[in-house]
């Protein structure tokens, strides 16, 4: 399946920028291009422009509260929950988006985090199934770009509802939910060594992550007293934690994303389509919001564009919308995912960004495409 297009010139492939057809004596830049792909159009040529490209081979199991993550040349998607189970299956899919199901998880599990450090692809903590302490996951997973498993050092506490994000050789793993709110932060080196840095400014659960320059952000979430909360945590690459401008609303259960020199926060409770940017040097600005208010919804960057997609209000009705910004923070409202849903997860691999799993009136398997 072609994602690129090359020509050769003096013996080297060369990436073609513009494609021009004639249209009665006229030169007429194409920007578009479909080819046939299983009797479906594919779009193959945008310009670099962000596009819909459709449902993909679904997973090898509906599930939601899932966590997605990157690795070599595969998006990764693993744990959740079906309509009955808790699951452990991981599926993995290729930059030529054929999908794989590498060794499940070591321990079932929802509500668990992933992330991505070095060469791997880590997915901590998690429900395995009870609401007590006990249920509270301290797994972690790792895959290599064979997608082999090994098993790291556990999490310092056990616990659901974490948050995680990379900075320098560390992926984080912040906050959740063991028998009370925590603010717990595990690091994890790239070559897997765990540490633990100081916590949190503030016990946090439901809360989201991503980097930025020489940070990962954690922001927003729901404290010990069921409050929403703004605050915004900011890591180094020497894991010292510094505390940036809180986000312009109190949320839990929103998304986030990187694009370019900045982190978008999107989304989340008490029902909001307020996105904040961070820069490098931590100032936040205000952008234009999402095109539906959400939570529960998901985020991923391709290229030059982080998308926010999916989620729900309030639980019902679900969402479909997935707005898409640029590195210079301009939105595009893109086309919908194909099902509406939320509690979804969401990673790229290649040219793709890939929106996986979910519920809308069960767990779903759909796992819907844009490209570059």
């Amino acid at each position: 399946m072609a994602k690129r297009v090359y020509i050769g010139v003096g013996g080297k492939a060369r990436k073609v920028k513009k494609i021009y057809i004639g249209v009665a004596g006229v030169a007429r830049k194409v920007k578009k291009a479909y080819i046939g792909v299983g009797g479906v159009a594919r779009i193959f040529w945008s310009g670099g422009a962000l596009e819909y490209y459709g449902v993909i081979t679904p997973l090898s199991a509906g599930r939601r509260s899932l966590a997605a993550a990157s690795v070599g040349n595969c998006a990764l998607f693993g744990g959740g929950y079906t309509d009955s189970a808790v699951s452990s299956v991981v599926d993995a899919y290729s930059a030529s988006l054929t999908r794989s199901t590498p060794t499940a998880l070591s321990a079932a599990r929802y509500e668990l985090a992933g992330v991505s450090v070095g060469s791997y692809a880590l997915f901590g903590g998690g429900n395995t199934g009870g609401s007590s302490a006990y249920y509270r996951s301290t797994v972690v997973d790792a895959y290599n770009a064979s997608l082999s498993r090994t098993i790291p050092t556990a999490l310092s506490v056990g616990r659901d509802g974490l948050a995680a994000a990379a900075v320098g050789n560390y992926a984080l793993f912040a906050g959740g939910y063991r028998s009370a709110v925590s603010s717990v932060v595990d690091a994890y080196s790239a070559s897997l060594t765990r540490s633990t840095p100081g916590e949190l400014s503030n016990t946090r659960v439901s809360m989201a992550a991503a980097p930025v320059g020489d940070y990962a952000l954690f922001g927003g979430g729901e404290n010990n007293s069921d409050d929403r909360v703004a605050y915004v945590d900011a890591y180094n690459a020497s894991l010292t934690r510094s505390t940036a401008t809180n986000l312009s609303a109190a949320r839990k259960l929103l998304a986030a994303a990187h694009v370019g020199s900045y982190a978008l926060f999107g989304g989340g409770f008490s029902m909001t389509s307020v996105v904040d940017a961070y820069d490098t040097s931590l100032t936040r600005t205000t952008i234009d919001p999402l095109s539906e208010t959400a939570r529960n919804l998901a985020a991923a960057s391709v290229g030059t564009y982080a998308l926010f997609g999916g989620g729900c209000e309030n639980i019902t009705p679900y969402r479909s919308a997935v707005t898409a910004y640029n590195a210079s923070l301009t939105r595009t409202i893109m086309t919908d995912l194909s099902e509406a849903r939320y509690d979804l997860a969401a990673a790229s691999v290649g040219d793709y960004a890939l929106f996986g799993g979910g519920r809308g009136d069960s767990a779903s398997a759909v796992v819907d495409a844009y490209t570059i």
